[in-house]
């Protein structure tokens, strides 16, 4: 694939050279970056809506300021594409070589325009302040400004920092990005109050931003480069805290992506040959997961779903939602309400599933606790995208095992196949026990045909799926298939035939198995997708300590990694048959 040929963009090496644009030239790079957004999306997956909608923004932001002196901090930064172009990477999104060299998040490793790097919602108001008071602190003298979406101003870490950052009394600018939409459709009251503001041209007496006390400003055509240039010149080197409060269009340039927003905010590769938002899912455990909730709210008018601004991770579109009608909720940006909120629900006799991303649940731990588990709550989690993976380091599903299984009542299971997930969710929605969490299982779709007659109520009884002797492996969820594949390999390299475990439950132990294998069972090995330190292997290791039995854990390293090939992390992790074999070598 050639590279994209430019005009404007292939001379900007810096915000520097932006400077030097006229606003015709302006007008023209920000064609071109859409064109770059559009390039790498197409090659390789990325967010496309939401940089097509802040280009203009992105362009005047440099043009008036001064990065990296200046400080900006982007929400989530979904939209730093066009930011990232300006700032001397234009050649992750024009140049195929180079696409998979640039990260789709704000990353301080990668340029000195980035102060943090940011890939969770609602965090740049709250990380702006600090920059702001640690300035005012030295005595220093420069503007910093935090770019928030309306989508992110439902989370609650926003309303703390609007309330935080409203009484630096020195220079804090506040842009929110309203283009009417969060991943999905706005949830929630305040989004009534930023619709009669644009539908007031800022003027309404109603005003949120107001009420903390902020400055504010309003421009209805958020894509006008002349307008935005001549506001942000207004409030550059200002002395108090203002909201710029303006209005875009998400996807703009693609008409595809301006149609259906909600498609266009994260797209797979193709979409420029695709250029269709419609998708057919082949049966896996999304499908699986919304055929069930569809049942069973026919059957029990009390099940009900929750999501917090995410339905796209799961595949719950918007027929689905409208299906489920009021047995649907989307709190928004908020997974700490809704981790209570399904406590609530649950405590009052309804029935709720919250499907939730496992990088995500990492916001909700106190909820967890006290909310929650406390409370005894007996509602349903469900956690996906859970495990070792080539994403970036915002993105890793690594952490939930510690997080979930370590806090007190919550049962925490971990199914290996089609037919277990079924049995599992459908035991954790009909008992009143228990909070239950579920790790769906995100490596490979697996269904034996087999039906789970399984009683889970009865807690932390491991399954021994095949019998043998010396060797145990206890593999959990998604490794279940690597625990048999090391099983035949140990048998062909040692002619050991091991025992195979599904453990099934990993928020405890199954204490008289464990003790059984101390008969005949030399050596245990854990094998788990996610993080080591804290995790489920070391429950077996602490259980077996004062014992002769060996044990030897298998996981992920506690380590944040960015962007690591699949098997270059397998292999450093030694989590391939061959490595566990060389690892018996010579204590069998």
């Amino acid at each position: 694939m050639d590279t994209l040929q430019t005009m404007v963009l292939e001379n900007i090496n810096s915000p520097e050279d932006v400077k030097k644009l006229s606003v015709e030239e302006m007008n023209i790079l920000a064609d071109e970056i859409r064109q770059g957004i559009l390039n790498r999306v197409d090659k390789i997956g990325g967010h496309l809506g939401p940089g097509l909608g802040i280009t203009e923004v992105t362009i005047a932001l440099h043009y008036v300021f001064n990065s990296p002196y200046d400080k900006f901090v982007f929400d989530v930064s979904h939209q730093c594409y066009p930011h990232k172009m300006l700032t001397g990477r234009k050649e992750g999104f024009t140049n195929p070589l180079e696409h998979s060299e640039i990260s789709g998040y704000f990353n301080y490793s990668e340029s000195e325009h980035d102060p943090f790097m940011i890939g969770h919602t609602s965090t740049s108001v709250s990380l702006a302040t600090g920059l702001a008071k640690a300035r005012d602190l030295k005595g220093e003298k420069y503007n910093v400004i935090a770019l928030i979406g309306d989508g992110s101003l439902s989370g609650g870490e926003a309303f703390e920092g609007f309330n935080n950052s409203s009484v630096l009394n020195s220079n804090f600018i506040i842009i929110v990005n309203d283009n009417e939409m969060s991943i999905a459709e706005n949830q929630g009251g305040l989004y009534k109050n930023l619709k009669e503001l644009r539908e007031t041209n800022g003027t309404s007496q109603n005003n949120w931003f107001k009420t903390f006390g902020f400055d504010y400003m309003y421009v209805e055509n958020g894509n006008d480069i002349q307008t935005l240039i001549g506001t942000f010149n207004k409030v550059k080197d200002i002395d108090h805290p203002i909201v710029i409060h303006i209005h875009t269009l998400k996807g703009k340039g693609f008409e595809p992506a301006v149609q259906n927003k909600e498609w266009g905010h994260w797209t797979m590769p193709g979409i420029l040959s695709e250029k269709s938002p419609s998708f057919s899912m082949p049966e896996c455990y999304e499908t699986l997961t919304k055929d069930y909730i569809l049942n069973a709210v026919k059957n029990d008018p009390q099940v009900i779903a929750v999501n917090a601004a995410t339905p796209g991770v799961f595949w719950w579109n918007s027929e689905f939602r409208n299906a489920l009608n009021k047995n649907y909720t989307d709190v928004g940006i908020a997974e700490q309400h809704a981790c209570a909120y399904i406590s609530g629900l649950a405590k009052n006799g309804a029935k709720p599933i919250w499907a939730v991303h496992s990088s995500f649940i990492q916001r909700t731990y106190d909820q967890l606790s006290q909310d929650l588990a406390l409370n005894n709550s007996p509602a349903t989690i469900l956690v996906f995208w859970s495990g070792i993976t080539s994403a970036d380091a915002t993105h890793l599903g690594l952490f939930d095992i510690p997080l979930i299984s370590n806090i007190p009542n919550i049962v925490y299971l971990a199914p290996t196949r089609k037919e277990e997930y079924l049995k599992m969710l459908d035991w954790s929605v009909k008992q009143n026990e228990h909070p239950v969490a579920i790790r769906v299982p995100y490596f490979e779709y697996v269904s034996t045909g087999v039906e789970d007659t399984t009683d889970y109520s009865i807690l932390n009884k491991f399954k021994v799926e095949e019998q043998g002797s010396k060797i145990a492996i206890v593999a959990a969820g998604d490794f279940f298939s690597l625990g048999r594949e090391v099983k035949e390999e140990i048998k062909s390299q040692f002619g050991i035939d091991a025992t195979l475990i599904n453990p099934r439950f990993i928020s405890g132990i199954d204490k008289e198995l464990l003790e059984s294998l101390k008969s005949n069972h030399k050596i245990v090995i854990t094998l788990e997708n996610g993080i080591l330190s804290g995790g489920f292997g070391e429950k077996i290791a602490s259980y077996y300590g004062n014992s002769s039995m060996k044990v030897l854990n298998y996981g992920a390293y506690k380590e944040f990694t960015d962007r690591v090939p699949m098997d270059e992390l397998l292999t450093r992790y030694r989590l391939k048959k061959e490595l566990i074999c060389e690892d018996l070598t010579g204590i069998i």
